[in-house]
This record gives C-alpha cells, sequence and structure tokens, in this order.
C-alpha cells in the first residue's frame, strides 16, 4: 500500500555541477526537494520505487545501485541508486564496524537522466540505503490506463510503500521556453499543481495524454503511474514548489498519510 510520495522535477540543472554558474537560480527548488525526500524517509517505508520519464534504452526496471551519469552534460559526475555500502553488504570495516569501506566497483551508465537526478537527490537528503529502492523508467507514449495500473501494482508491493515521482511540467510557459510559448501550458500546469496539493489522483490520471505530448509535459506518466499507487490511499498532499524558471513548470509535492 502507498502510504507516502514525493514529486519532483528532474532537469540535470537540478544538480548544481551541471548548473554551474546558474546554480543558486534553483537553491529554492533544491531545497524543496530535500524536504520533499526527507518526509518519505520519515515515513518509514518498507521499499522506495524511484519513478521517471525515460527512452526507449532506459526503461524498465533499474536495480538498487545501478549507475547513472551527467557526463554527457559535460560534468565528471556519476551516480547510483541508493547504492548499498560496501560495509552492508561485506561486513567491512574493523571488528567495531568502524574504518573505510571500499567503493563499489564502476559499471556502466544505465540510469535514465530522470532517475539519474532521482538518486543525485537521494544521496544529497541523505537517504538511508538499508531500505530497498528501484527505479522505474516509464516511456513517454504509456497509456493512461496502463500508467494507473502499473501504479496499482507498485503499491502491492509491499505494506508500507513509497514512491519518489520524478517529472516536469509543461515546456512551454514562455517565449523562450524548450516548446516556445503555448496559452495552455499555464493553465495543464495549474491544474497539475491543484491536484498535488490536494492528492487528488483522480485529475491526475484525467490528464490529456495529448495535450501533454504537444506541451512537452514530461511528467504526464509518471503522475498517472502515481494516480494508481494512490488510488484509496487517503494521503493528505502538499504543494511545497510551484513555479516556471526557463519556462517550464516544476513541482515538488509531498503526499503524506
Amino acid at each position: 500500500m502507498l502510504i507516502a510520495a514525493a514529486v519532483c522535477p528532474c532537469p540535470p540543472l537540478l544538480v548544481p555541477e551541471v548548473a554551474a554558474g546558474a546554480a543558486p537560480e534553483l537553491d529554492g527548488l533544491r531545497a524543496a526537494c530535500s524536504e520533499a525526500v526527507r518526509a518519505l524517509a520519515a515515513a518509514r517505508p518498507d521499499c522506495l520505487i524511484v519513478v521517471g520519464p525515460a527512452d526507449r534504452a532506459g526503461r524498465g526496471k533499474h536495480a538498487q545501485g545501478a549507475a547513472g551519469s551527467f557526463r554527457g552534460f559535460g560534468v565528471e559526475l556519476d551516480v547510483r541508486l541508493a547504492a548499498p555500502t560496501a560495509e552492508g553488504m561485506s561486513g567491512g570495516g574493523d571488528a567495531a564496524g568502524r574504518g573505510p569501506s571500499p567503493e563499489l566497483p564502476p559499471s556502466p551508465p544505465t540510469l535514465p537522466t530522470s532517475l539519474a537526478v532521482g538518486a543525485w537527490l537521494l544521496e544529497h537528503a541523505g537517504w538511508d540505503p538499508a531500505v530497498p529502492v528501484e527505479g522505474l523508467g516509464v516511456g513517454e507514449p504509456l497509456a493512461a490506463e496502463r500508467c494507473i495500473e502499473v501504479g496499482r501494482e507498485l503499491a502491492g508491493r509491499a505494506e508500507r510503500v513509497a514512491l519518489l515521482v520524478m517529472g516536469d511540467g509543461t515546456a512551454c510557459r514562455t517565449l523562450k521556453a524548450p516548446g516556445y510559448l503555448d496559452e495552455r501550458a499555464a493553465p495543464f500546469d495549474a491544474e497539475v499543481a491543484r491536484a498535488l496539493a490536494a492528492a487528488d489522483t483522480g485529475a491526475l490520471a484525467a490528464l490529456d495524454e495529448e495535450l501533454a505530448y504537444e506541451l512537452k509535459a514530461a511528467g504526464r506518466a509518471p503522475m498517472q503511474v502515481l494516480a494508481g499507487a494512490g488510488e484509496g490511499a487517503r494521503l493528505k498532499g502538499e504543494l511545497r514548489y510551484d513555479e516556471a524558471p526557463y519556462g517550464v513548470g516544476y513541482f515538488v509535492a509531498s503526499w503524506l498519510s
């Protein structure tokens, strides 16, 4: 059963090393994301599933410890999805549990960018790797009905399931936005924000797939996975962030019992 969820955007610019000189512009967004992830941890879930948009190569399940990279954005920064510590895997350190633990061996990056950003958020927030974590890359074309089914399946994984849902709103909020200005973008994002604030699963499930595609709303499918997972959970919503820097709608929300 779903007992907690957090929604965060997934631009690589959320990672300060990628944003470089522009990093301070998103400090407020980073702080909101950290608070949302810490709220997930405080809910004491049995497992966490990180859900985010992915291209064809990144779709499907990604195991705990899967590697991601921001090297494609000109930064020599690699991440792991809540990688278990070497001590946790092999009892490293001295007899008292002290001493340095060897680093995990390198592996090729497989995480889609959205899940790599999610992995960075977990690390940044100090997520306990003893809590099982899994990633799920969702394709943009996935139909709403299937997204909802997937969400129901995820919620049934354990008695206390938490989701970290990575996804942006529209990319058409201003003239300089990636998708240029589209007057339909602001109302679309406003409805998403309202649904997240109210933990309204029905409203998320009803998001228009075609319109979301036209407005480049990369978070539509992951949010509809959340809609399926949250059915009947009676969680309370809190909208922590709702702005459109760079003309892209970014939301941070918590759903908690």
